[in-house]
């Protein structure tokens, strides 16, 4: 059992390391050390590369890596200037360095989150949904609803002045499409159907 568990953990680190190595800001890990050396720290990048916005026990997680050897290996990464963090609320998230503003690194905190990314997602297919049709939608309360647009709007992503309105919502669909596939199958429908919404002129 243990063999085949870390079969997987070594297929899952060279296919994120297959995308770091490859990627454009990478610095990268450096030289091999006794903790794992670069090809773990070219998984990590590689993962960020293509989940941005992902905190830490997410990544941990995904590469199914320990705590201890996960914060190694992304300390070294962020004292090179290959990764940056942004604290959002409880999260630590991780970025490519130089690669996001602040309003993107924001908008990503959030739509790792499901209801808020349902929320925009919902919103960019319909910009004239109400909060009790956005609590329909995502089947939750009108409650879940008003408080999660409230931390959108308090994040600078939502305007409640006339309804509810996306701030710089060809930013947040360019994000959505952009990573769809490091999201949900919601993401997947709103990047196949994203031609016909950047047409649209409400």
């Amino acid at each position: 059992m243990t063999r085949g568990v870390d079969e997987e953990k070594r297929a899952t680190l060279k296919r994120f390391a297959a995308a770091g190595a490859a990627a454009p800001f990478a610095a990268l890990g450096g030289d091999s050390d006794a903790t794992g050396g670069s090809d773990t720290r070219d998984a990590i990048v590689g993962y960020v590369a293509a989940t941005p916005g992902a905190h830490f026990s997410k990544l941990r997680d995904d590469l199914q890596l320990g705590t201890g050897e996960t914060q190694h290996h992304v300390d070294r990464l962020l004292s090179e200037g290959t990764i940056v963090s942004w604290r959002d609320g409880d999260y630590r998230r991780f970025f490519p360095a130089d690669r996001f503003s602040a309003f993107e690194r924001t908008a990503l905190g959030y739509l790792r989150r499901s209801t808020p990314r349902g929320m925009v997602i919902a919103l960019l297919r319909n910009p004239d949904a109400t909060g009790a049709d956005l609590a329909e939608h995502l089947g939750v309360s009108r409650a879940t609803v008003s408080s999660h647009a409230a931390a959108l709007e308090s994040a600078g992503l939502l305007s409640r002045e006339d309804g509810y309105a996306l701030e710089e919502p060809e930013t947040l669909l360019t994000l959505l499409v952009r990573y769809a596939d490091s999201f949900d199958a919601a993401a997947d429908a709103l990047a196949a159907d994203a031609a016909d919404l950047i047409s649209h002129d409400p």
